[in-house]
């Protein structure tokens, strides 16, 4: 049984052309097949093309899948290339509402390149860091072999350098542009941006050899350090003082959206980089910089330097072994003020003075104390815990020699955590120290912040310094799930274009996870089992994508995103 059309040629030479179904019989005299017509649907063009469908539909409920893909085709079908589609597109859409790809075009306008070409590089070099992270040379097999980017078969490694290069070139553009635009459609809370910085070390045993890069500076000023991805020995963060490394900064949104990122020298302090991300920053209309940082940046000279031109800052002290005002503001009695149901702040003022790092007039210095007693609770366990961890240490030395008395302290020199509860008797003995005990339980559940701005309430400061939270997310999923280490590059110009290909990568999923609720882990675990399938008719080839699941159209939802078409390329056979 078959559909067949047959044709009527009218006298003014026009065609006709009928659907009948049909189905062989041998002829009872000759035994040749002769067609009997079962069915008349009438002139094709005007038949009922849904009824067609229905007949199809309710003939392959009786058909094995692959006897009825082969029955709809006509011929024999092949599937010829799988690719994932639904993690690329999705990026690809948000990258363009963002403006990004826009922003690319026209800092391309006036260059020797082509625009639209290497926007799609670039975009493909991001999305690798999202979806899948892997050298530059393995975007290159990926594009081309794995995964469907509209606009982008494949390209070669020298222009996957190139991309790069052009990025980095013109960065200060783009940045400025993509900051824009995404401050503008996801109306961002820009009142407060919280600047970081984090270190990533490469697996070299030599630094790289620098000229020098900066100028000189005078007795009381410190030049802004020049961008830089070369790699040198500095203080890491990642706790491998062996390995040369960079230092990266990122200025993040109280949403957690990152709105730029810098690269320096492994070697530049977090000192110097605050005047070059301050001066940066200075022209995007932003009124308070949040700056986390280590002791070397809780002096007057760089609090002095955040107030020019009537800026503010917010600054983190340290609880222990801190200044002499931030010592005095956590002594000072006083009684705390509830703002939600697991926080309590005090605020504070104290006379300048006393801290040895200069003068800063007259005014008295403003605190807040925070006290979260949850954050209390778990503090206490784990003291707990580790004083009966050195207790179990320390049990039965007094009957060992002195030597290995010292190896014991000798070996907890790196684990502060324990070595603070951890006491000497004036006869080399072994004790726990319950002063210190006394004194940690009086900091349980606590911090302290320092600022320069009268306007904001206790209870702002409070929340703002909570979000931090979100600049640590931001380097947890930066030197994971994107991968920003290891680094396949020495050039120090490449470097910092990978930084900052991991920065768009996080500008991205940041969004998507924003608006979704959603952790992108899932998102992309979710996405990528949609996938382009190329098949291969008589007729010629066809791309089609995969039937949506339903995770994914509430993603595609939430996200105010339509489905993807469904067909995305159609190839006629040759001869056709």
């Amino acid at each position: 049984m078959y559909l067949r059309e047959t044709r009527r040629t009218n006298r003014d030479g026009s065609v006709v052309r009928y659907l009948q179904l049909a189905h062989n019989e041998r002829h009872p005299r000759t035994g040749s097949p002769v067609a009997k017509v079962i069915h008349n649907f009438g002139r094709a063009d005007k038949v009922d093309r849904q009824a067609l469908v229905r007949l199809v539909s309710s003939i392959s409920r009786f058909l094995e899948p692959e006897q009825a893909v082969t029955a709809a085709a006509g011929s024999d079908v092949e599937v010829v290339d799988s690719r994932r589609l639904g993690g690329a597109w999705t990026l690809d859409r948000i990258w363009e509402r963002l403006g990004i790809g826009a922003a690319i075009r026209r800092a391309a306008d006036g260059r020797r390149c082509d625009g639209e070409a290497v926007e799609r590089v670039v975009f493909a070099l991001v999305a690798q860091r999202a979806l899948e992270p892997g050298s530059k040379l393995a975007a290159t097999g990926w594009v081309a072999e794995r995964v469907a980017i509209e606009g982008c078969r494949g390209f070669s490694d020298d222009a996957a350098y190139a991309a790069m290069d052009f990025l980095l070139d013109a960065l200060d553009g783009i940045a400025a542009e993509v900051f824009s635009s995404v401050a503008h459609l996801l109306n961002l809370d820009l009142d407060i941006v919280f600047v970081d910085t984090t270190s990533t070390y490469f697996q070299t045993e030599t630094p790289d050899q620098l000229p020098d890069l900066q100028d000189d500076a005078g007795d009381d000023e410190v030049a802004n350090p020049v961008e830089s991805g070369a790699r040198a020995f500095g203080h890491s963060k990642d706790h491998r003082t062996d390995l040369p490394q960079v230092v990266i900064a990122m200025a993040v949104t109280r949403d957690g959206v990152p709105v730029r990122c810098w690269t320096f020298a492994g070697n530049t302090v977090d000192t110097a980089i605050i005047r070059t991300v301050k001066d940066d920053l200075a022209g995007w209309n932003l009124r308070r910089l949040v700056w986390v940082a280590d002791r070397g940046f809780a002096s007057a000279a760089n609090r002095a330097y955040l107030t020019r031109g009537g800026g503010h800052y917010i600054h983190a002290e340290k609880l222990r072994h801190t200044n002499a005002e931030a010592a005095a503001a956590l002594a000072r009695p006083g009684r705390y003020k509830t703002v939600a149901d697991n926080l309590r702040i005090k605020e504070v003022h104290v006379a300048p003075g006393g801290d040895g790092d200069g003068d800063e007039g007259a005014r008295a210095q403003r605190f807040v104390v925070c006290h979260n007693p949850e954050q209390a609770k778990r503090d206490a366990q784990v003291r707990a815990n580790l004083v009966e961890h050195l207790k179990g240490l320390i049990d039965g030395s007094d009957a060992w020699t002195d030597r290995r008395r010292d190896e014991l302290v000798g070996s907890l020199k790196n684990k502060p955590g324990l070595r603070r509860y951890l006491r000497r008797t004036t006869g080399g003995l072994l004790r726990i120290d319950n002063k210190a005990i006394k004194a940690e339980a009086h900091l349980d559940g606590k911090w302290l912040l320092r600022t320069s701005d009268p306007t904001l309430t206790g209870e702002d400061l409070a929340a703002a310094y909570k979000q931090l939270l979100q600049v640590e997310r931001g380097w947890r999923d930066m030197k994971g799930a994107l991968a920003l280490r290891p680094v396949f590059h020495h050039r120090e110009d490449r470097i910092r274009a990978h930084v900052q290909l991991c920065w768009l990568a996080l500008l991205l999923i940041r969004v998507i996870e924003n608006t979704t609720g959603q952790a992108w882990r899932n998102l992309r675990q979710e996405l990528d089992r949609m996938h382009l399938v190329t098949l291969a008719t008589g007729d010629g080839h066809v791309a089609q994508r995969s039937a949506l699941t339903g995770g994914q159209k509430t993603i595609l939802t939430a996200l105010g995103l339509p489905e993807p078409p469904r067909f995305f390329d159609f190839t006629p056979a040759a001869d056709s």
